[in-house]
């Protein structure tokens, strides 16, 4: 009987972030279009950018991806994954297997001001009590994936505007 290859090991992308960053949007790995590209959200069909422009009131979506990031450090936003490396066959998190989280243990010295993490999907949302149990306010959040065409943009946007609509609630 022949034996079946393992999928290849995958490595995930490095953090968006910095000291000065308030929101953190964690995706659960990147898919296949933007470990080819080495780009988070590369997938032209993701909403992710334009979910993002939307909350940052600038058109990130149409900037170059090296322009990109910096806006949206700029805007106090960074990004990162919750698996640094896993195989998987594909783009789907369905399809993950023999996960290794990121370490997030330096992430309240690495970023200071942080106090609002998003989770973009179910698969990532798993890690929301973590952080919760870390001081931070957690957010899961609809997947920004073509493969989640059943939520509209429009819906989407509505639960993503929860991660800075807090900020204008009273203390």
């Amino acid at each position: 009987m022949r034996r079946m290859a393992s999928p290849p090991l995958l490595t995930g992308l490095a953090p968006v972030i910095d000291p000065d960053i308030r929101i953190l949007i964690l995706g659960s790995f990147p898919g296949a279009a933007s470990l080819a590209a080495q780009q988070y959200y590369a997938h032209p069909r993701n909403h992710f950018w334009r979910l993002v422009s939307a909350l940052a009131g600038e058109d990130l979506a149409s900037l170059p991806y090296s322009e990109r990031l910096p806006r949206l450090l700029a805007h106090r936003i960074g990004l990162w994954d919750v698996l640094g490396a896993c195989e998987r066959e594909g783009s789907l998190d369905s399809a993950i297997r023999s996960p290794a989280a990121n370490d997030f243990d330096r992430l309240h010295h690495l970023c200071p001001r942080l106090e609002t993490v998003g989770f973009n999907g179910q698969a990532s949302g798993k890690f929301a009590p973590q952080f919760a149990a870390q001081g931070y306010r957690t957010v899961v959040l609809p997947s920004s994936s073509p493969a989640h065409a059943s939520v509209t943009f429009d819906q989407k946007l509505a639960a993503w505007k929860k991660l800075i609509s807090w900020q204008d609630e009273p203390a």
